[in-house]
């Protein structure tokens, strides 16, 4: 999507990018909304039956089937079933290789922009397939907690090959975030653990033998490879939707009266502890995304704005959080809100392993005499939530 006129991303050589303001924005306005360039949804999350549209990762399952598979009940119904969604009706599959969309729309988009490159056809289960075996290498390498996928690589290859004038989509893919050879490395090596180099090797070959293309020879070298791997690890986007989410979204619109409000917020309550206990914080479709718009913008341990997904597919909305002010850098945080309560020492550790660089936001320059050791307390609280916290977490896609 082109810049709302209101935004501006200057290539400051100094920085990188940034998105900078032009014109106030009042707290809690829609910054912009961004389609991505392609997105992709992550291969377990696939494989384990989380439904999503193929191409804008749209939940497929009605809130009741999200609610029952979750929990582990067939027989749990939802009140207000009329507050889902979804409409199968309008889900539509590929005729070739029966993937689904959540519509024709989606369908055609998919075909004109990279699954004709990408259709197995009747070859989907056929485990000798190269796309196949590339898919079953990935998730042999890349377990739950999924942070990327191997697929979003293929339909850049795929988006490439198909389209007509080659050079703008390449030149599209080039204006993400490029880091040093050294940076690379270090993006593959925490992606693919100890054996990366070995890893990236046997992932090259195969992604070569499903896509290679004389046009993108350079993708195909080891050197490319490993900045192609390092370009998604680097500006992926995650991407989360759920249809149960917009059913408690819609359920919390409903004016009813205070004895029923009541009773649904208990009971809707209670229906995420159940399912937490079964599913644990494996809750909604998830995938990831490149946004030529969102990647410019730089993370903040005190945010101005965040991302969120309320669309129920891959449409990214960035919501101010507070004021901004023409000029000001929005900015937006890499660390999620328990990592954003955890001492400058401990955040600077995570934002260094996965994003190379260090935070000089003013709260970090605030906190620049704070003792470089992580404390006990902040240690064992490292895996826990807590339960509203978590309640929010499940529901904000």
């Amino acid at each position: 999507s082109p810049a709302p006129a209101s935004l501006l991303a200057p290539a400051d050589v100094s920085q990188g990018k940034g998105l900078f303001a032009t014109r106030s924005i009042r707290k809690g306005d829609t910054i912009f909304v961004e389609r991505p360039v392609v997105a992709s949804q992550f291969l377990w999350n696939a494989l384990y039956n989380y439904k999503a549209c193929d191409h804008c990762l749209r939940a497929l399952e009605t809130a009741q089937e999200n609610a029952q598979r979750l929990l582990g009940r067939s027989s749990q119904v939802l009140p207000h079933p009329e507050q889902c969604s979804i409409r199968k009706d309008l889900h539509q599959p590929c005729p070739q290789c029966q993937v689904t969309y959540c519509s024709a729309e989606c369908r055609l988009a998919a075909w004109e922009q990279y699954h004709q490159v990408l259709c197995l056809g009747p070859a989907r289960d056929d485990p000798a397939h190269p796309l196949n075996k590339l898919q079953e290498a990935w998730r042999n390498m890349h377990y739950p907690p999924e942070t990327s996928s191997i697929m979003l690589m293929a339909r850049m290859v795929a988006t490439v090959k198909q389209a007509k004038d080659k050079d703008r989509w390449i030149k599209v893919f080039s204006q993400f975030c490029n880091k040093t050879a050294n940076e690379e490395e270090e993006i593959v090596h925490k992606l693919l653990g100890d054996k990366f180099k070995g890893q990236l090797e046997l992932l090259r070959v195969l992604f070569a033998e499903a896509l290679y293309d004389e046009h993108l020879s350079r993708w195909f070298t080891p050197e490319g490879f490993q900045s192609l791997f390092a370009l998604v690890g680097t500006n992926g986007q995650g991407i989360g939707t759920s249809s149960l989410s917009q059913w408690v979204h819609a359920c919390d619109a409903l004016e009813l009266p205070a004895a029923q409000r009541e009773q649904l917020d208990a009971f809707i309550d209670q229906l995420y502890k159940d399912i937490e206990k079964e599913s644990g914080e494996f809750l909604n479709c998830e995938g990831s995304g490149l946004y030529v718009l969102q990647s410019c913008c730089n993370h903040s341990c005190i945010p101005n704005a965040e991302t969120s997904f309320p669309d129920n597919n891959f449409l990214l909305h960035l919501t101010a959080l507070e004021d901004i002010e023409a000029g000001e850098e929005i900015c937006i945080s890499y660390l999620d809100c328990c990592q954003r309560d955890r001492s400058r020492h401990s955040r600077h550790k995570i934002l260094r392993e996965n994003y190379l660089f260090t935070c000089s936001c003013p709260k970090c320059l605030a906190q620049a005499d704070d003792a470089d050791v992580t404390s006990d307390e902040e240690e064992e609280g490292e895996g826990e939530t807590d339960d509203a916290e978590l309640e929010d977490e499940m529901t904000d896609v």
